[in-house]
């Protein structure tokens, strides 16, 4: 039997699963039944491309949030709130209190991405 141990733990947020998809797309001849239909739905509902993901993450990094994790990053770069009630909508699924001027800053530095 064997015995299977994690390496590395890491949240992705859907562009980055949408760059992994057309990596194996290009080594792969066809998609499986799963694979094209994940590959639908990232085509309608990913707007960021890998750039622009990639400065939201680090403007997200930058506001010094000590409570805000990769898994709150990832999520608010898969729905971009644009408002601290949208962000407390996105974000209730996790033990995460906010103050509302960070929500704020957060919902801010989204909306230049939208």
């Amino acid at each position: 039997m064997v015995n299977l141990e994690f390496i590395e733990e890491k949240c992705l947020s859907l562009p980055d699963v949408k760059v992994i998809l057309n990596d194996i797309k290009k080594r792969d001849v066809e998609l499986n039944l799963l694979s094209s239909r994940l590959n639908e739905y990232l085509d309608a509902f990913v707007t960021l491309s890998p750039q622009k993901k990639e400065q939201l993450h680090q403007k997200l990094l930058d506001l010094n949030l000590t409570r805000l994790k990769e898994e709150h990053i990832a999520k608010i770069m898969e729905f971009l709130p644009t408002t601290a009630a949208d962000l407390k909508v996105v974000l209730q699924a996790y033990p995460l209190s906010l103050v509302k001027k960070d929500q704020e800053s957060i919902a801010a530095a989204v909306k230049g991405f939208v």
